[in-house]
């Protein structure tokens, strides 16, 4: 089977391939960690991990500039990589320690810091899509020129809370993108199974917005998706909803083996890997040589590595922590 070729972007230089295939790989390789400390029991709680999924992530945020805000979900670890939160941070609150993004309150599900871009992120399934259009509110109001990246997955779009949270953003011209990662299974039930429409995107003309549905896995096309629907929001014209389809090879969260996927399906989104299918595709363009490939691995390792031993180094919250940042 032949892997389909990245849609090679006239709006990004070599330069800026060079850094977004080093995000991709870090979105990669933050998650595969993740995955094995939690196994080895040296974190708490449980994780819903995205990889398959990294060009989404990338891709969307890469378009975005400083006071930009993305509202993520319950599978927020690339999101927040992507976005630029610290590594060291994102791994702390995993480890539930105070030096968290969130200090240790939010943990896998929760991540997030609105000062570096992103919501701390809502677990509900399509809860942060009202926000989204609150936050588009808000930045309308104050014209601050700024935009939201909403991402939700193909189960949100069934969920009431789209209707409503998109129909309002439509109807005031809201400056947000509506993101939806479509991966093809909401936990283990089969969009097809619940969606009559061929391409999520299509719900889009019920509320007179553009909707554009792309291949997810290719960061370029991403890319410039993303540029025309962020360039419509931060001129007045209103939201945009992108459709990415992707898949995530690993399971709904970490006790989901995956055994409701065909094997020769899961093998099609394999041979389709963004992070790979990138790298093949930098080193064939000369936007990266293999040495330089080489020596950015190593350098998401010796972050990674950082990250690990900052978090396991942190302090871990006190009981009397649980009385700080109670508002209500």
């Amino acid at each position: 089977m032949t892997t389909p070729t990245i849609a090679k972007s006239k709006l990004i230089t070599n330069e800026r391939r060079k850094s977004l295939y080093r995000d991709l790989l870090l979105c990669r390789r933050f998650e595969e960690r993740v995955y094995y400390l939690f196994l080895e029991g040296r974190m708490p709680g449980t994780i819903h991990q995205a990889q398959g999924q990294e060009a989404c992530a990338v891709g969307v945020c890469s378009v975005l500039t400083k006071g930009d805000v993305v509202t993520s979900t319950h599978r927020p670890h690339q999101h927040a990589v992507a976005r630029g939160l610290s590594v060291n941070s994102l791994m702390a609150e995993l480890f539930a320690k105070t030096t968290g993004c969130c200090h240790g309150k939010g943990g896998s599900m929760h991540l997030g810091s609105l000062e570096d871009g992103m919501l701390p992120a809502v677990a509900i399934v399509g809860g942060g899509i009202p926000l989204a259009s609150g936050l588009g509110l808000a930045a309308k109001y104050k014209k601050t020129g700024n935009i939201v990246a909403c991402f939700f997955g193909d189960g949100a779009t069934n969920i009431g809370s789209f209707h409503e949270g998109v129909n309002m953003a439509a109807i005031w011209d809201l400056p947000v993108v509506f993101a939806c990662e479509n991966n093809r299974y909401g936990a283990s039930t089969a969009i097809e199974k619940v969606t009559k429409v061929p391409h999520l995107s299509d719900r889009a003309a019920a509320y007179g917005i553009p909707g554009v549905t792309v291949d997810g896995n290719d960061v370029e096309a991403v890319h410039d998706a993303m540029q025309t629907a962020a360039d419509r929001a931060r001129s007045g014209k209103g939201p945009t909803f992108l459709e990415m389809e992707t898949y995530r090879v690993c399971g709904h969260s970490r006790s989901d083996p995956g055994h409701y996927r065909p094997k020769d399906e899961l093998q099609y989104w394999k041979d389709r890997d963004p992070v790979t299918r990138y790298e093949e595709f930098c080193v064939a363009t000369g936007a990266l040589s293999v040495k330089e490939v080489e020596e950015i691995k190593a350098s998401v390792e010796k972050e990674l590595d950082d990250a690990v031993a900052f978090a396991e180094a942190s302090p871990s919250p006190q009981p009397e922590d649980v009385l700080n940042d109670v508002y209500a």
